[in-house]
């Protein structure tokens, strides 16, 4: 009895749900199973003889079906349940990964790739942001905005700290392929821990509505709370230099005479404090305000490091140590938009799962939208233009946040909660 005392009073002093303590830790290693290949591929691809367009569409068509599977991960969250839709994740993944690896990359078939990629790319919003879904249900109001931190911490933790450091060490003790061949591994293990060791119940919201109708509101919960539909911008706007960078930053690190295992360092290094702040900022939403957090922290601040990370090698004359440090700044507040994950659920008393459909939507969208946007601008506009782009979505993101606040209930409620 007094360890189950000490390890609840833990819990609750970290503010992790303790009944979903091994879901976050299979997110954690099923991400980094995903991760392995996001900061090399594209300029392995280029270096065996591929455009950065090739590269580029190659990505967007993966970002296309990952939208998608984004938006299915809330509404068959509910409408099959949550380890039902998680296990369609686990698949997708696998049967993807054997087509991309062992048919379209090894003899670079770019048909190939395009189709398994982008069948690869349904698996892990299925797997991680139905498990999203299973937290906002599970957590009590007033802990949401640290437990979605915890979401937040493990699966950027995984996909961009662990998958990237791992794949700095295994790109050269195991080469490439095999690397790509390891995350099935890794992806296996996640859903031991995640969907068999988690004991943790999902109960629906509403049992009687039919699967078609929690398909159908998953769209129209956009229209009848537009707030959700801005949030699900924002969100898109959060990540969409996340997977913008790993296109073409490489390559201009390249110019300024860093390869590519310090680039996975610095990526690796980013998303180091990028985790450590995604819980700081789930716990300064919940005292300083969800909107003015995700407003000043996430949307201002990500504005200004952007320019400072990609002008850095210039300003400090390709100093690593200098590089690295702006690109922590611009890692750590990229955190500052992880209280929308709590405030858009927030936004609406039922109809959660359809809430999260479209905040999943975003986040699919922005790995649709990082690759686009290179494959559309970096001819025309070069790489300095891709970031000035970059840059205005996000001071964009910080004035659309301010039109986000929640139904007003008690003052008391309003002002601790919406800032």
């Amino acid at each position: 009895m007094e360890k189950n005392v000490g390890s609840s009073g833990i819990f609750n002093t970290i503010r992790l749900p303790k009944n979903l303590a091994w879901g976050y830790l299979g997110i954690l290693i099923f991400m980094m199973g995903d991760g392995v290949e996001q900061g090399w591929l594209s300029s392995y691809l280029i270096d065996r003889g591929m455009t950065i367009q090739q590269s580029a569409t190659l990505f967007t068509v993966y970002g296309v079906t990952i939208a998608i599977s984004s938006w299915f991960s809330g509404v068959l969250a509910e409408a099959l349940g949550v380890k039902k839709t998680m296990w369609l994740g686990v698949l997708f993944y696998i049967i993807g990964t054997v087509g991309f690896v062992g048919y379209g990359l090894t003899d670079l078939n770019y048909g190939m790739m395009l189709v398994t990629y982008a069948l690869r790319g349904f698996g892990y919003p299925l797997f991680a942001y139905s498990f999203l879904v299973w937290v906002t249900y599970r957590t009590p109001k007033e802990k949401l905005g640290a437990a979605v931190g915890w979401f937040w911490f493990v699966f950027t933790g995984g996909l961009n700290v662990f998958g990237a450091y791992y794949s700095s060490w295994a790109i050269h003790a195991l080469n490439y392929i095999n690397t790509l061949w390891s995350s099935i591994f890794w992806v296996l293990v996640g859903a031991v821990f995640a969907l068999i060791l988690n004991r943790d119940t999902f109960r629906r919201s509403n049992l009687k509505t039919s699967k078609l109708q929690e398909l159908a509101n998953g769209l129209i919960i956009a229209k009848k709370e537009p707030k959700v539909l801005l949030g699900g911008i924002v969100r898109v706007i959060n990540t969409t230099a996340q997977f913008a960078f790993p296109v073409f930053m490489p390559l201009y690190m390249e110019k300024y005479g860093f390869s590519t295992t310090q680039w996975l360092q610095i990526w690796g290094t980013i998303f180091t404090a990028n985790i450590a702040f995604n819980l700081i900022f789930g716990f300064v939403g919940d005292k300083l305000g969800w909107r003015n957090t995700v407003s000043l922290f996430g949307g201002l601040g990500c504005g200004l490091t952007t320019l400072l990370f990609y002008y850095s090698p210039q300003i400090f004359n390709g100093s690593f140590s200098m590089v690295l440090l702006c690109g922590v700044l611009w890692g750590a507040l990229l955190a500052g938009y992880v209280p929308l994950s709590a405030l858009v659920p927030s936004l609406v008393q039922k109809d959660k799962g359809a809430a999260m459909a479209i905040l999943n939507l975003g986040a699919g969208l922005a790995v649709f939208a990082g690759p686009a946007i290179v494959r559309i601008f970096i001819g025309p506009l070069g790489d300095s233009g891709v970031v000035w782009i970059l840059a205005v979505l996000y001071f964009i993101s910080a004035i659309l946040t301010r039109f986000i606040s929640l139904p007003e209930t008690k003052p008391a409620m309003q002002v601790a909660v919406n800032g």
